[in-house]
């Protein structure tokens, strides 16, 4: 499929103009940032493993009933999906105690917490993406009481499902990032999970060693992120194997 005009680039992902009216092609790129982009790299393969993770998780949601902006997977770094309003709120579920949730509390980084905890941070990374209040999303008109009420109760289906599906490969689930987005059928919206669900928005831990799947190896230096990915993919049989064995995308368009 040929791709037409260019209509975003981020960090991680490139959004080109779809094939047909309402869609969109989303390109996996190999750059991994940390810290709102201040720590750049370029990762082989890792925008490979992205998109064969989030097509995963994606199609496993759809099967469930949640309604996702995924359509299909054109190639090993393209997706054709669906083009929605995105919401300017990151929704963050956290389930053990980690990162900025760890520094900010100043409780102890893998402590269980006692429910699933839904946290919404501001979509801009000039400010640093700030932790929001529902009042705050409200007042400034990013969010409806009823947009909220929606956005928790697809992040909990969410966080039910691949807490289950990590559990299965001996990872747990510590805590992930969606996007929410509007579409409009007739006189009636719809919220939809957006963007990309991957090891670069989720922080995967080892259920026996606690060892690190996730961006935060890339974050912390602690060790080689693509082997990381990698390891994910082949605990949930995403990636094609040669010979019995799985091997480490590299320079794949």
């Amino acid at each position: 499929m040929a791709r037409r005009k260019k209509l975003y680039e981020g960090k991680a992902k490139i959004l080109y103009e779809g094939p047909e009216p309402g869609t969109l092609v989303q390109y996996f790129k190999d750059d991994a940032t940390a810290f709102n982009a201040e720590k750049r790299d370029v990762i082989d393969g890792k925008g490979v493993l992205n998109n064969r993770l989030s097509e995963f998780f994606m199609s496993g949601l759809a099967a469930i009933g949640v309604p996702t902006h995924f359509i299909k997977r054109i190639n090993m770094r393209e997706q054709l999906i669906r083009s929605v309003e995105i919401i300017p709120l990151e929704v963050v579920v956290r389930n053990i105690a980690a990162g900025s949730m760890s520094k900010r509390l100043g409780i102890e980084e893998g402590t269980p917490l006692p429910r699933p905890i839904i946290e919404f941070y501001y979509k801009d990374d000039a400010l640093g993406d700030p932790i929001v209040s529902e009042e705050h999303a409200i007042a400034f008109g990013w969010a409806t009481q009823q947009d909220l009420d929606d956005m928790v109760a697809l992040a909990l289906r969410v966080n039910d499902f691949m807490s289950g599906v990590m559990l299965a490969v001996g990872i747990k689930l510590v805590d992930f990032k969606i996007e929410i987005g509007r579409i409009f059928e007739g006189d009636y919206q719809r919220l939809i999970v957006a963007d990309e669900i991957s090891p670069d928005s989720c922080r995967l831990w080892d259920i026996n060693t606690g060892q690190k799947l996730d961006k935060d190896v890339f974050r912390q230096d602690l060790g080689d992120l693509a082997d990381a990915y990698t390891e994910v993919a082949r605990r949930l049989g995403v990636m094609p194997r040669t010979n019995g064995n799985i091997t480490k995308p590299t320079l794949i368009n």
